[in-house]
């Protein structure tokens, strides 16, 4: 699944769970994002490309280090450590393996690849997890799951005054909030 699919499934998990602090929400819809991490070496392949010795990080590493139960305990544990909150903590740990989960079913390349997930990685290369039906990133499926986490968003945002615009901005949350609220108001305050 495509990074906005995977941060859209971290804020509809991190509004399972009434009164979580500004950045008690932050931790728990970066866990469902933080898996990716392990992407971030395209940028050394793609610079060392052309060079005798290229770094091959991406093409080897991605789908390995922050894919596996070790990376979800690991997260889990340093959100238990900083917000000393349970519920934070397994949230976290359910947003890496929705992660997980998202890439496993919605993430074949164009060229037909499936990344395999080495679950019990650093420890043991196996299993390498695949399903033999998994859609490509652009497929339908991802669209229309992306399409139904968004009216979610939406609909949090007008029934319950809370965006992931909140993340970033309190006074832009509100005016989106109250926007999305003249636009579409409640039968009770309309009538």
């Amino acid at each position: 699944m495509n990074p906005i699919t995977h941060g859209l499934i971290g804020w509809s998990t991190a509004n399972l769970a009434p009164d979580l602090s500004r950045r008690d929400l932050a931790f728990v819809v970066a866990a469902a994002l933080a898996p990716d991490l392990d992407g971030l070496g395209i940028v050394a392949e793609l610079a060392t490309r052309g060079s005798e010795r290229p770094l091959l990080w991406w093409s080897e590493y991605h789908h390995t280090f922050g894919h596996n139960l070790t990376f979800a305990v690991a997260l889990a544990a340093a959100a238990w450590l900083v917000t000393r909150k349970g519920a934070v903590a397994f949230l976290v740990f359910l947003n890496v393996h929705l992660h997980l989960l998202g890439d496993l079913v919605g993430a074949r390349g164009p060229d037909g690849f499936q990344w395999p997930i080495p679950y019990l990685w650093p420890f043991s290369e196996s299993p390498q997890l695949t399903v033999s039906w998994q859609w490509a990133l652009n497929a339908w499926p991802n669209i229309l799951i992306s399409l139904l986490l968004l009216a979610h968003l939406f609909w949090l945002a007008w029934a319950r005054g809370v965006s992931p615009l909140g993340l970033v901005s309190t006074r832009v949350d509100r005016a989106f909030i109250q926007a999305l609220r003249n636009r579409f108001p409640s039968r009770r305050t309309s009538s």
